[in-house]
C-alpha cells in the first residue's frame, strides 16, 4: 500500500499527483492525462494536486482542473477516498511572446475564480484551496481573509497557501485558525531555500507539501546535485527519483510530496518511495 500521512483532516497519501505537467506546455493530450490519473489512482495514489492556472498561455483556461474532474468522473475506484486540492491566484499568459505566469491575489479575484474552481471540478466544496502565491500589490492579510471567506462559505473545506514565507505562514495562521493545514513550496535537492518554511510549519503544526520536489523539468538545473542520490539508486536498484522522494519525505511525518508526470509509467515509480527507507548513514550522506 502507497504510504499514507494524515493531512489535517485527511488520512491520504504521502505521495501524490502533481497535476501540471499533464495540461500546460509540452502535455501529450488529454488521453494520456487521464490515462495517468488513472494509472496512479488504481496504484493507491490518494491525493491530486491541481490549479485554477494549470493550462497552456493563450489557451482554454482550467484545463487541469477539468481533466481531473474528467478522470474522476471515469474513474471507478473509491472517489470518496481522494482528496483533490486545487490553488487560486495565478493565471496565464505572454510576455515577450513566451508563455509566462502573473498573479492576481485580490479578495474578488480569488473568491471569483475559486468559486470557477469547484464548479469545473465538479464539487460543491473543495477538499483543499490554496492561495497559489503571494501578489505584491495587495496585502497578505486582504488575500487570506478572502480564503477565510470562501472557507467560511463552503467553496472549501480546508484552506492551504503556496510559495509562502514564515510571516505569510504566521499572517495566514492567524487569519484562518485551525483551517490552515498546509503550506506547498518548493523544494528539492537544487532548491533548499525553503528549509526555514519545512521546519516552521512542523512548529506550528501544519503540513509542507513539496512542489517540484524531483527539480521541476522545464528549467535547466545543476544535475550534480543528484549524484549523491544516484549513488545510493545505483546500489539500492531503485531509480534516483526515489531515493530523492523518500529523503524528502523522511524530513518530518508532516512533509508531502506532490511528483509531476507525463505518464503513467512515471508516476508508478514515484509511488514506489513510500517503500524506501533510507538508513541513517544515508540520509547523512545526502544532508
Amino acid at each position: 500500500m502507497v504510504l499514507h500521512r494524515t493531512l489535517g483532516p485527511f488520512d491520504t497519501t504521502a505521495i501524490g499527483l502533481g497535476e501540471m505537467p499533464l495540461t500546460i506546455e509540452n502535455n501529450l493530450g488529454p488521453n494520456r492525462g487521464v490515462e495517468t490519473i488513472h494509472a496512479a489512482l488504481d496504484a493507491g495514489c490518494r491525493q491530486i494536486d491541481t490549479a485554477w492556472a494549470y493550462y497552456c498561455s493563450g489557451g482554454e483556461e482550467q484545463t487541469g482542473e477539468k481533466l481531473v474532474r474528467d478522470a474522476m468522473a471515469s474513474w471507478d475506484g473509491p472517489k470518496d477516498e481522494v482528496l483533490s486540492a486545487t490553488k487560486v491566484g495565478h493565471y496565464r499568459n505572454f510576455t515577450d511572446g513566451k508563455p509566462t505566469w502573473a498573479v492576481d491575489g485580490s479578495p474578488e479575484n480569488l473568491i471569483r475564480r475559486a468559486k470557477e474552481s469547484a464548479l469545473t471540478l465538479g464539487v460543491d466544496t473543495i477538499d483543499l484551496l490554496y492561495f497559489h502565491r503571494p501578489d505584491p500589490r495587495i496585502p497578505y492579510g486582504e488575500s487570506i481573509e478572502a480564503i477565510k471567506q470562501l472557507v467560511d462559505e463552503g467553496v472549501a473545506r480546508e484552506a492551504g497557501v503556496s510559495n509562502a514565507s514564515i510571516e505569510q505562514m504566521d499572517i495566514a495562521q492567524e487569519i484562518l485558525g485551525n483551517k490552515l493545514i498546509a503550506v506547498q513550496n518548493q523544494f528539492s535537492p537544487i532548491y533548499t531555500e525553503t528549509a526555514d518554511t519545512l521546519e516552521h510549519a512542523a512548529r506550528i503544526g501544519i503540513s509542507f507539501v513539496c512542489w517540484s520536489p524531483l527539480g521541476g523539468f522545464r528549467k535547466p538545473k545543476d544535475e550534480s546535485k543528484f549524484d549523491p542520490f544516484r549513488a545510493i539508486a545505483d546500489k539500492r536498484g531503485v531509480s534516483y527519483q526515489q531515493v530523492v522522494l523518500a529523503w524528502e519525505l523522511a524530513k518530518g511525518d508532516h512533509v508531502f510530496v506532490i511528483p509531476g508526470a507525463h505518464r503513467p509509467a512515471t508516476i508508478l515509480d514515484s509511488l514506489k518511495a513510500g517503500d524506501l527507507e533510507l538508513t541513517p548513514e544515508e540520509l547523512a550522506t545526502l544532508g
